[in-house]
């Protein structure tokens, strides 16, 4: 081998790379420890839904972004865990999505997307405008879904949209829906009256009630309002008046805290 002058100089160059690529990472990570580097800035922005524009933050809160810059934020500019720091913003309460990004030389860029709530889930979670359940304090007035399981939450949405389309010809619509585990449709209006729809024919029957209401329920005494309408009958419905006006379920949100 000592003989061979082309094995020499191949050993010869790799040691010398060795070396070379050694030194570089040394000095590289010298300098990347350098006082220059230290993050000095941390700029956070709302994120709209299709991320293209930007929106202003509503629910979170000055406090939690300034506990996570100080108590999550550790490195400089080129050693901070980037996935690490999301997955902590990502874990905030009204935080649906997180990106963050470097910006030279000594900053990071935060930029947040907020959960836009739709409607409460039950008395435990609140369903967002894309149709996820997540956790967060609120005392918004918004209406109430309860469902068999979360995977129902999307068939409560869509038909939550029908039912209020439905009404909209007699100025009524809807606080509150109730989807049994049996698939029965239990719906309250804002005026707290409770309309049950069963399980087939649900918009069928609530046209029938739109279309009732207009001719002959409208004209009763209004000072008495409907407690139930059970709309499950396949030839007439039933009625019964409340003795009192209902506290309307709707307004459970008003100081309601998840």
């Amino acid at each position: 081998m000592w003989n061979n002058y082309r094995m020499l100089n191949l050993f010869a160059n790799m040691m010398f790379t060795g070396v070379i690529l050694a030194a570089i990472y040394v000095l590289g990570s010298r300098v990347i420890k350098l006082p220059l580097f230290v993050l000095k800035e941390i700029s956070v922005e709302g994120m709209s839904v299709n991320q293209l524009g930007n929106t202003k933050l509503r629910y979170i809160t000055r406090q939690e972004i300034e506990s996570i810059a100080r108590n999550e934020v550790r490195g400089n500019f080129f050693t901070v865990n980037l996935d690490a720091l999301r997955e902590t913003f990502k874990s905030l309460p009204w935080v649906r999505s997180a990106k963050v990004q470097r910006t030279w030389p000594s900053g990071l860029k935060v930029m947040l997307e907020e959960h836009s709530a739709f409607a409460y889930w039950g008395d435990t979670a609140l369903v967002n405008r894309q149709g996820e359940i997540f956790r967060a304090p609120t005392d918004e007035i918004l209406p109430v879904f309860t469902g068999p399981s979360e995977e129902s939450v999307s068939v409560i949405i869509d038909q939550y949209e029908t039912f209020n389309k439905l009404l909209e010809p007699i100025k009524q619509s809807v606080a509150e829906i109730t989807l049994s585990p049996r698939h029965a449709w239990l719906v309250r209006l804002e005026n707290g009256t409770l309309l049950k729809l069963g399980r087939e024919k649900i918009e069928t029957r609530l046209k029938r009630y739109v279309s009732v209401y207009s001719q002959s329920i409208v004209n009763m005494n209004q000072s008495i309002p409907l407690e139930y309408v059970d709309l499950r009958y396949p030839n007439g419905f039933a009625i019964r008046l409340s003795e009192a006006m209902p506290q309307v379920a709707r307004k459970t949100g008003t100081g309601k805290k998840l």
